[in-house]
């Protein structure tokens, strides 16, 4: 074999980028060179370079919603992504897909060069990139049994999640009270603005009872001013320290994000996002049924369910305590390990 080069495509928002590096990380560990497929829109174009990989920019494929004049140039737009990806791949021995936009003229270029591909699909639902992607040969890989494409079940790619210097940084990252509960709230790399709305609501009550809140409330929305107890900032780049800091989080359920929360062993009080065919309640399934979490639909949560589960768990110590018992009981087996050593034994045979 000449090359030992890997190309992952997933791009967008973070449910679909960190997967992939995760993956990329644990193949780098074993020798691979990865280069990541991505666009200029994503959220890509940051996290890939921090992590020390090669980033390789294609056009943006998003599909209309609407029949307008967009869905006339899908054909074109669709044919020169392939192209763009086609460069990329021929320098590479296999593709690894996570989804999204990026995803489907990958794997279309892919098949082209009749290259392996491997296909990872986080959601409880698969999407119609990664269906794509199996139907032309990949081989599917579900981070839960039931999503509707079909291929082995291997859970979710996570970055490592041990790290002992986590917590003094997020001590000097924020300033926060080690003696005092801390909850994270956070709605994904873009923010949650019906969490937001229900934060600012209930925030007093929360104070009151001398828990501090990290809030991550997105980029492009707005927060309560700072004040003691309570730090609000756009994004969280480092989610290791706010995880090692955290008594709680508060959340979305997207599919990476149950899996970090899991992984890092904190328990959560998931809203899903109201939209879809209740994909992110399916994510967080099963930690809620092995009680290492909590549940409340969106149009529920409000200042004082927000209040009401905050000081709920963190008021009882037993509660949190079996929370937290329940959650590190239900990670499974470390997917990124699995699907780096499936990329040695495709490549071993080459």
């Amino acid at each position: 074999m000449q090359h030992r080069k890997i190309v992952v495509a997933g791009g967008g928002t973070a449910g679909h980028i960190e997967p992939a590096m995760a993956v990329a990380e644990a193949l780098r560990e074993r020798g691979f060179e990865v280069i990541a497929l991505g666009t200029e829109r994503g959220l890509e174009t940051t996290i890939v370079p921090e992590r020390g990989f090669e980033l390789a920019l294609i056009q943006p494929v998003p599909v209309p919603r609407k029949l307008n004049m967009d869905l006339l140039r899908l054909p074109r737009r669709v044919w020169k992504a392939m192209r763009q990806s086609r460069e990329v791949l021929k320098q590479a021995d296999v593709l690894i897909g996570f989804g999204g936009y990026v995803a489907a003229p990958a794997y279309i270029a892919a098949r082209s060069l009749r290259m392996p591909m491997l296909v990872h699909e986080a959601n409880a639902r698969a999407g119609m990139a990664n269906k794509l992607g199996v139907w032309l040969g990949g081989m599917g890989l579900n981070a839960a049994p039931d999503s509707g494409m079909k291929g082995e079940v291997v859970g979710i790619p996570i970055r490592n999640m041990e790290d002992p210097d986590a917590k003094d940084r997020a001590l000097k990252l924020w300033g926060l009270d080690p003696q005092r509960p801390v909850v994270l709230v956070t709605g994904g790399s873009q923010g949650a603005a019906s969490i937001n709305s229900a934060v600012a609501e209930g925030l007093d009550r929360v104070l009151e009872q001398g828990v501090q809140v990290l809030h991550s409330y997105g980029k492009k929305n707005t927060a309560p001013q700072a004040r003691e107890g309570y730090v609000p900032v756009p994004y969280i780049e480092d989610m290791a320290a706010a995880y090692a800091i955290a008594s709680l989080v508060v959340c979305r359920a997207g599919a990476m994000t149950v899996a970090e929360n899991t992984a890092a062993g904190v328990p959560a009080v998931y809203v899903p996002l109201p939209h879809g065919n209740g994909e992110q309640g399916l994510n967080a399934l099963q930690v809620v049924q092995a009680g290492g979490a909590q549940l409340v639909e969106d149009q529920e949560f409000d200042g004082t369910a927000f209040a009401d589960y905050v000081t709920g768990i963190l008021g009882d110590d037993s509660l949190r305590a079996s929370m937290a018992k329940q959650t590190k009981e239900s990670v499974g087996a470390n997917a990124a390990e699995h699907i780096a050593d499936m990329v040695v034994h495709i490549t071993s045979e080459d």
